[in-house]
C-alpha cells in the first residue's frame, strides 16, 4: 500500500509569540519531526499543506511572516511538494487529489495544527473516501488540550483511525 504523510499548516502563526500561538506546539512540531524521519525511511510520500488566508485576516495573512512553513518542519521534508490551500478541507480546491492519484496513494496519515478544524475536514473529506485514514494523535494540536482530546474522540468514531505512533 502506498502511503503519504501530510503535514497540514504547520506554519509559524501557530507557535508562541505569534499571532495565534497553539497548545504544546514546540513538542508536536518535535514529534512532527521524528514522524517525518519514520515516513522517509518507510519510503512514504510527505505532502506540506499550508493555509493561505485573505489579507486582514487575524493569522495567516498573504505577505507576513506568519503564513510561512515552520522552518523546522520544511528543514524535515526540504523537497515535498506544497499544496496551498484556502479552507479548512486540505482537499476542497487544490491540487492534493491529483497530487496523490499522480503518486498512487492508497493510505494518508494526516499531521498538523488545528485538530478540531484543518485535521478533522481533512480527514473526513469527501475527497478523501478513497483513502484509508490516520490521524497521528501525537503529531497534532488545537488551541488547547480538552479541543484537542474532544476532536480526537469525535474522529475515533468515523472511518478515521486515531493513533499514537510510538516515539524513539
Amino acid at each position: 500500500m502506498t502511503t503519504a504523510l501530510l503535514l497540514i499548516d504547520l506554519q509559524y502563526d501557530y507557535f508562541p509569540g505569534r499571532r495565534y500561538p497553539l497548545w504544546d506546539a514546540g513538542a508536536r512540531l518535535a514529534n512532527v519531526e521524528t514522524e517525518v524521519a519514520a515516513a522517509r525511511a518507510r519510503g512514504e510520500f510527505v505532502v506540506h499543506v499550508q493555509h493561505l488566508a485573505s489579507t486582514g485576516a487575524p493569522f495567516f495573512e498573504p505577505g507576513t511572516e506568519g503564513v510561512a512553513i515552520h522552518p523546522r518542519a520544511f528543514a524535515a521534508a526540504p523537497d515535498a511538494p506544497v499544496i496551498v490551500k484556502r479552507h479548512a478541507d486540505a482537499f476542497h480546491e487544490t491540487g492534493l487529489e491529483a497530487l496523490l492519484s499522480q503518486h498512487g496513494i492508497e493510505r494518508l496519515r494526516i499531521a498538523g495544527m488545528m485538530t478540531q478544524n484543518c485535521v478533522t475536514h481533512t480527514a473526513i473529506s469527501r475527497a478523501a473516501d478513497r483513502y484509508g485514514i490516520e490521524v497521528l494523535a501525537s503529531c497534532t494540536t488545537t488551541v488547547d488540550e480538552m479541543i484537542h482530546r474532544i476532536a480526537l474522540s469525535a474522529l475515533s468514531s468515523t472511518r478515521a483511525n486515531v493513533i499514537d505512533p510510538p516515539r524513539g
